[in-house]
Parts: C-alpha cells; structure tokens; sequence
C-alpha cells in the first residue's frame, strides 16, 4: 500500500509524524508522503519539520515529505509550489475544488498549470481540466476522506474518460482514516471502477514513488 495524502499535527491532524508513520507501517504501507496543508505563511517552517523528519525516521515505511497548497488564491499556487520544492517537499498537491469548501474556481486548472503532482479532491472537475491534467502528467485523486469523497464517481469517470492519471490517497487527518490495501481497493471500486481498473490506480501510486527514487 502506497498512500500519498496524509496530515500530521504540522496541520489539522492529530497524530505527531513518527506516530503517523508507525501506524501506516502496522497496515502494511510501505510508502507514505506526509502532505500538511500550506500556504504561503508557512510552507517553509512545515516542508522543514517533515523534511527533518523523514531523514530521521526510522519506522519501516519510506517517509516523502510532501505539503497539500490549500485555499491559495490561483494566481499565487506556483509561487507557493516553488517553495515548497526549493524547502525539500518531494510530493506537492493541491486541495481541488471539492464541492464541501469555498474553494476558489480556477484552483484546479493553476495548479496543473504550476506543476503540481496531485490535485487532491478535484470535485466536479471539467473535462477541460481532465484533459490539461492528462497532458501534464498530473494525477487526479480519489479520496478515501468523507466529504470529499462525495465527488469520486465524477472524478473517475471524468478522468478515464481524459485519459488522466488516476491514484487513491486516504487523506488521513486521524487513526481511524488509515486503511489498508483492501479496503482501499474497495473504496475505490466504489467510485464505480471494476477491479482491474481499481487495481491499476493503486498501481499508479507506485509510478509516482518510481519517479522520485527510481525503482522500487
């Protein structure tokens, strides 16, 4: 299991780093990016902190320090998206537009825009949007997190559709929104994906880390 959207106290979760890690490894995750929400107050202070973490983490789950740019006004995403590589963040998301927060409407498109590598809950994302995120290399998330989950079907079909990347995250703010890989697979079968398709998403997620530290 491979799960790429995760909170940690460094923002609105509940458990410190080391915590988070050892439960993620106790459910059989062999990656994990611990993604904390920024913004351009405090990309710098929280990339630093998971940064030093993950170098010092000695659990058996590969830690990425990773940050999830949240309610950033679109115009200012890729300022805050250099920071966050410039401080060391390996995984940089956006918060997409779900349909349970104000979140500004051009959110989704200025993050594919400044290289992003997730939009996180892109809600009732556009076939346009699909479409730009296919050409750029950006996946688009189901989240395993309630609320914005309420969006997955669209997001799904949507992005087949496009062509876009597809990968499953948790999203976990607490112990009980760490799921294993079966329930994963579930979750995202549920989004009305067959089990090969639902297989091949998960799979995705293993691309990405291929991507950061070559084979794995």
């Amino acid at each position: 299991m491979i799960d790429l959207h995760m909170h940690s106290i460094l923002s609105d979760g509940v458990l410190v780093p080391a915590e988070l890690a050892r439960r993620a490894e106790e459910i059989g995750c062999r990656f994990i990016a611990i993604t904390d929400h920024v913004d351009q107050s405090n990309v710098g202070y929280v990339v630093e902190s998971i940064v030093r973490f993950a170098e010092n983490n000695d659990h058996g789950v590969k830690v990425f320090p990773g940050v999830e740019i949240t309610h950033v006004s679109p115009g200012k995403i890729a300022g805050v998206v250099k920071a966050a590589r410039a401080g060391g963040a390996r995984i940089v998301l956006a918060h997409g537009e779900t349909i349970v927060e104000p979140v500004k409407k051009g959110t989704n498109d200025a993050a594919i825009d400044a290289g992003v590598d997730i939009i996180a809950h892109p809600g009732l994302m556009t076939p346009e949007s699909a479409e730009k995120a296919a050409s750029a290399g950006v996946a688009l998330e189901i989240s395993g997190r309630r609320g914005h989950a309420l969006t997955n079907g669209h997001v799904a079909r949507t992005a087949m559709e496009a062509g876009a990347a597809l990968v499953f995250n948790t999203d976990s703010h607490a112990p009980g929104d760490l799921m294993d890989r079966e329930m994963a697979l579930k979750a995202v079968r549920g989004a009305g994906l067959s089990g090969e398709e639902a297989e091949a998403v998960l799979a995705r997620s293993q691309t990405l880390v291929e991507a950061i530290i070559g084979t794995v």
